[in-house]
């Protein structure tokens, strides 16, 4: 078994400098020279591999078993979810299910500006991050509020800011899969976790919404609003993520909110509804009314069905109940000793035929079933997928070997080593690693793969709840999503600052630092008041 080297060079700062050397080559490659992210995962996973036998001495034979195990992992952990989520969205885009659900809610939301905004920004953009994620939020909420009267550059701002919540959720949950994986720490344990932070994190987000698209004003008569898109949002995702797991949060989180909203504005409504920038309006918007379609109760009801689907199938496949995510056919595993401790650590691949993924799949076939599209549009659909997703399927395989290879070597123990010789106030730098990490990378997923293990051995080595660090790693790349060069370049991709995306996120810069400032709170919050709510 390769014993891992604590610190090779005999001196940690130079040490702690090397280690972060694929980390800076993979942001560099991505931030500075804008190269694709598929290459710049594959560049930086094959430094990663010569720093790693070079400096770290590791063998060269279980090194290269290391970086193939972590692809595969990369391969079914993650790309098994995203490819059929991603299909998943393009059948109902395709199928016209889903342009069906946004004239609905559309024509649901009054002609005040809080209420299209809570409904359509923090709601819908919700389910569109639990389902598909990767900027498609941006790119299909602004236009609607463009439409209903939002400038374009403070719509897109809207969208980024109510997409902020959801993304350590988004594309079914993957994001918090991918931290499992590296960290070895429950999955159940991690959903709860960080379901436990974003259910904080939550509260604030609807009522910077509301100042943004009507200023002070929008408070006086909107704050129901805000305390019900909150509080509902809450309502379904916490739960889900304590007893479900980290596949459903936001889609079932987005339907409590749809229905608790539309509840609220059956029952009450601003007594001055406002326009964009707190301008008093007229209610009785006769665009928005046309824009609803004339949709009959059988076409809503088929709009609605897969997402029912989706949630049934995911539900009854993956909940706690169901052995067919335990079920392994076999396991690769090449291993090493920790040069910290005893523990073994180990690069292991388990071929889990019925994970997620396939459950995602499943319901992808009975939505089928119920939507009957023919062979043309399901063409349609696999030949739009594999564009859009060819690439990302890609990071998957070289950003998990990266992953596998930087672990195993022990170069993530001496990075995690040199982190913890900071101190306790380690807390306030974890979540500023995943901001950074996201702002720099373009996915939160790539960032929990990058940075987890790493924050998960600093949190250990400084005595911290073992749950918390590698949360608010997941948690501040998630905050850190509405700067990111790779997440604004899709979402801005439906509107004229196409190839502008730097005045997008120059003018989203100022919002990310308030939430990222409130989730350093919450992270002080749970350390200093609640550790024992992020322990296993």
């Amino acid at each position: 078994m390769f014993d891992q080297i604590l610190n090779p060079v005999h001196n940690l700062g130079a040490t702690v400098a090397l280690s972060l050397v694929p980390l800076a080559v993979l942001l560099v490659l991505l931030a500075f020279f804008k190269v694709s992210a598929w290459l710049s995962a594959l560049i930086a996973s094959l430094v990663t591999f010569i720093i790693a036998v070079v400096v770290w001495q590791a063998p060269v034979g279980s090194t290269i078993k290391s970086y193939v195990f972590g692809s595969f992992d990369g391969i079914w952990a993650v790309d098994w979810i995203t490819f059929w989520g991603v299909v998943i969205f393009n059948t109902l885009s395709l199928t016209g299910s889903f342009d069906k659900l946004r004239k609905w809610l559309v024509s649901q939301a009054t002609a005040d500006i809080r209420a299209q905004t809570l409904l359509l920004a923090w709601a819908f953009g919700a389910l569109l991050e639990g389902l598909v994620g990767f900027g498609y939020p941006w790119a299909l909420v602004a236009p609607i509020l463009i439409g209903l009267g939002i400038p374009d550059l403070k719509a897109i701002r809207v969208a980024a800011i109510a997409n902020n919540a959801p993304v350590s959720f988004g594309a079914l949950g993957v994001p918090i899969i991918a931290l499992s994986t590296v960290t070895g720490l429950p999955l159940m344990a991690l959903s709860g976790s960080v379901g436990k932070v974003v259910a904080i994190l939550a509260l604030l987000p609807p009522w910077v919404l509301i100042y943004l698209v009507a200023g002070k004003r929008g408070f006086r008569e909107g704050w129901p609003l805000a305390i019900v898109g909150s509080f509902s949002y809450i309502l379904g995702q916490y739960p889900t993520s304590q007893f479900l797991g980290p596949y459903l949060p936001d889609i079932i989180g987005s339907i409590v909110c749809f229905a608790a909203l539309l509840a609220l504005l059956k029952l009450w409504k601003p007594r001055t509804p406002l326009g964009f920038g707190g301008t008093p309006i007229e209610e009785g918007d006769p665009s928005r009314e046309s824009a609803a379609g004339g949709l009959s109760a059988t076409e809503i009801v088929s709009a609605w069905t897969p997402i029912a689907i989706l949630i049934i199938v995911v539900v009854a496949w993956t909940g706690p109940w169901s052995p067919l995510p335990d079920v392994s056919l076999f396991t690769l595993e090449v291993d090493a000793k920790s040069a910290l401790g005893n523990q073994t650590v180990a690069s292991a691949f388990s071929f889990a035929p019925f994970i997620g993924g396939t459950a995602i799949l499943a319901s992808w076939l009975a939505m089928l079933a119920f939507l009957r599209p023919g062979t043309g549009i399901i063409k349609q659909v696999f030949t739009r997928t594999f564009t859009q997703m060819w690439g990302a399927l890609l990071v998957g395989v070289f950003i998990f070997g990266l992953a596998y290879v930087f672990i195993y070597s022990g170069m993530s123990t001496s990075l995690a080593y040199g982190f913890s010789r900071i101190g306790p106030a380690f807390i306030v730098l974890a979540p500023i690693l995943g901001w950074i990490g996201v702002a720099l990378s373009g996915s939160n997923t790539s960032t929990n793969t990058m940075f987890g293990a790493v924050q998960a051995t600093a949190g250990k080595l400084l005595g911290f709840p073992i749950l918390l660090a590698p949360t608010l790693n997941s948690v501040g790349a998630e905050v850190g999503k509405p700067v990111a060069p790779q997440t604004a370049s899709v979402g801005v991709s439906t509107s004229r600052f196409v190839r502008n995306e730097g005045e997008v996120i120059w003018h989203n810069m100022g919002w990310t630092l308030v939430l990222l400032a409130y989730l350093i709170l919450i992270g002080l919050l749970y350390y200093f008041f609640a550790p024992d709510l992020m322990r296993i």
